[in-house]
């Protein structure tokens, strides 16, 4: 053979001694595509289509024939001729090019065969050559269906020989290039799940949900907010978020509602470190969770392929999501802290950017060839329970279609506290709750708005607060598993200055919602009140990772934890981030004071007398819940200090 065409990575014509021939990109799509070609031959109309598409017929057909006149005086002075030109037909002399195009098939050793398309196929077919032809994607999508399954096919002959470890780190390689490419039906899932020794994961499932069930159930148990006979039911939508299985034994979701199966798109991290090998360390972890997924079917998977693409154009991820009903998002980023590199991960429901879970994990050399299977398991486990957990939810509100719409549109009010805001989210909440009136996530809200309005007049109105617990009771009752009742009634009960209950729900809520931001957020601030700034600190910490665009409430949360730290500039800081800092002018003017800057002090207090001129501290700081009385005296010094 006097060339070779290389079409796995680069796409590129090579001579005997390994040298690259300067062969247009065009021709190089011309000669894979004839090498494919049953009988090597195609009518330059044909190619035409191939590279141009549809486009102007004089225009394309004299850049076709510009291009075969450049490969004819190219081929002259290289002296072979590959391609051959008769009449309006052009052909491929296979006599004169080889290609790992045509693979390893005639190979008869399966694990030497398994091996040449591991080599191939673990890098990118044409590399990044490409037309916006619909043919070429026609023949591209071909092309790619014919590896998957010669690589498929191989996989399961050779699946069956393996005896050394070698053979089965080969097995598994070309596993994971398999999934990537999108497993098309319920068996090659089965034999991807065999390969990877997957199986392993679903056990520690169900662990995970029994410990996280006990825990639960331990929480309801100290409240005793609800009947007995409802407990089984309460464990069993905990423990059990997957229902049937499939043809493996693994877990399947239940159709039952008519929820599809959800979409998760892993993207690959983000370099944040300036530490060169830190994305090769996160490639292993994310090979691995890729792995860890396998053992899923209750989850559909997008290639990796393409969250690599979507991952480079962030501008049109959104459109890209919503085209392939796209559920959760799976964001991964490296970090580097002096010499510590670590890798953030956090877990996304696209539909409203909520934060479901997050964590961090170091990536030391030392700690990741150690630690790695343990880590990707991990991850892997939290987003699946997360998205089964979720899914349930989604599946209630799914079935009250109006009240949803209504109490998202009640939502985005309530992310900015105002008086006007808290008033159009209640009368969003009404509506869902006219809609259905059993709906726990409009209950829960509503009973918010109540609290947060106590929390702004600062009028002590105690009716507010009553009103707020008893719409968190209800939604209690209507879902015992919905971690936001749970937290709408730890508010109330702190405002009233109940600090062990409201503990306790705080802790059930977390329990129900790890991960929820939110929670979070509200569980800090009840550590704040309970004179906990230092633990209240931490966990607000943890709320704002989860969601670094972090709402005002959160802010305002950590300013508090450091006040009660007498770190005031930090306190500072924190109320300078609010989109609205004018919310918590009391604590800026405590804050500016305690640090001897009078003038600032006064701009806060006077803001405060114009939005609440009957504002009295004394009144105020007898309303304000704080378990230990050094926190009411340090929070009196200071709005003394700033004038009120």
């Amino acid at each position: 053979m006097a060339f070779v065409l290389e079409t796995f990575g680069k796409l590129q014509l090579m001579d005997r001694e390994g040298n690259v021939v300067a062969f247009p990109e065009k021709g190089l799509l011309l000669l894979a595509y004839l090498l494919t070609s049953e009988q090597g031959t195609a009518y330059r109309a044909t190619l035409d289509r191939f590279l141009w598409g549809e486009r102007d017929r004089g225009i394309s057909d004299s850049t076709l024939r510009k291009l075969l006149s450049r490969i004819a005086a190219l081929q002259n002075e290289l002296g072979v001729e590959v391609l051959s030109l008769e009449g309006s037909a052009v052909s491929i002399n296979r006599a004169a090019l080889s290609s790992d195009l045509l693979l390893v098939g005639d190979e008869p050793d399966p694990f030497v065969r398994l091996k040449g398309l591991v080599r191939l196929m673990d890098q990118t077919f044409l590399g990044t050559a490409s037309t916006q032809s619909r043919e070429f994607r026609h023949w591209l999508s071909e092309r790619e269906k014919y590896h998957g399954d010669l690589l498929e096919d191989t996989l399961r002959s050779a699946s069956q020989l393996a005896q050394t470890k070698e053979q089965s780190r080969l097995l598994r390689d070309a596993a994971i290039i398999l999934f990537k490419s999108g497993p098309r039906d319920q068996d090659t899932l089965n034999l991807l799940v065999q390969s990877l020794d997957a199986g392993e994961q679903v056990a520690s499932l169900q662990s995970f949900f029994e410990e996280r069930r006990n825990a639960i159930a331990k929480g309801l148990d100290t409240l005793q907010l609800k009947p007995s006979e409802q407990k089984p039911k309460v464990a069993a939508r905990v423990s059990a978020p997957f229902e049937g299985s499939g043809a493996s034994g693994l877990p399947l979701v239940s159709g039952e509602l008519g929820i599809t199966v959800p979409r998760l798109v892993l993207l690959p991290p983000t370099n944040q470190s300036t530490h060169a090998d830190a994305a090769s360390l996160a490639a292993f972890l994310i090979e691995d969770i890729t792995i860890g997924f396998c053992a899923f079917n209750s989850l559909q998977v997008i290639a990796p392929y393409s969250a690599i693409q979507i991952s480079h154009h962030q501008e049109t991820q959104a459109a890209f999501f919503e085209r392939h009903n796209v559920n959760y998002v799976l964001e991964t980023r490296i970090n580097a802290v002096g010499d510590e590199v670590t890798l953030f991960v956090q877990l996304i429901f696209f539909d409203d950017s909520q934060i479901l879970w997050a964590d961090r994990f170091r990536l030391t050399h030392h700690s990741l060839l150690r630690d790695r299977k343990a880590i990707s398991r991990q991850i892997a486990l939290c987003v699946s329970s997360e998205i089964a957990r979720h899914e349930e939810v989604r599946a209630d509100l799914q079935l009250h279609p109006i009240a949803y719409h209504r109490y998202l549109v009640g939502r985005q009010h309530l992310a900015r506290l105002t008086l006007p805001n808290l008033r159009r989210a209640r009368g969003e909440m009404r509506a869902a709750l006219s809609a259905s009136p059993d709906f726990a996530p409009a209950l829960s809200s509503m009973g918010r708005t109540y609290s947060k309005e106590w929390l702004l007049t600062a009028r002590g109105d105690i009716d507010l607060l009553t009103q707020a617990e008893n719409l968190a009771k209800k939604a209690i009752e209507k879902r015992s598993d919905f971690a936001d009742g749970f937290r709408e009634f730890g508010v109330a009960k702190l405002l009233q200055g109940a600090f062990d209950e409201s503990a306790e729900a705080m802790e059930v809520a977390e329990n129900l919602a790890p991960h929820y931001a939110d929670v979070i957020a509200d569980h800090a601030d009840t550590l704040v009140h309970c004179s906990r700034p230092s633990m209240a600190l931490q966990k607000i910490e943890r709320a704002i990772e989860l969601n670094p665009l972090s709402p005002d409430p959160y802010l305002w949360t950590a300013a508090g934890a450091n006040y009660a730290l007498s770190e005031f500039q930090a306190a500072l800081d924190y109320i300078g981030r609010m989109a609205d800092p004018s919310l918590a002018d009391r604590l800026a003017a405590a804050s500016w004071a305690m640090l001897g800057r009078q003038d600032m002090a006064r701009v806060c207090v006077r803001r405060v007398r114009e939005a609440n001129p009957n504002f009295d501290v004394d009144k105020w700081l007898a309303a304000v819940p704080s378990k230990e009385q050094w926190q009411k005296d340090l929070y009196r010094e200071g709005l003394k200090k700033a004038g009120f």
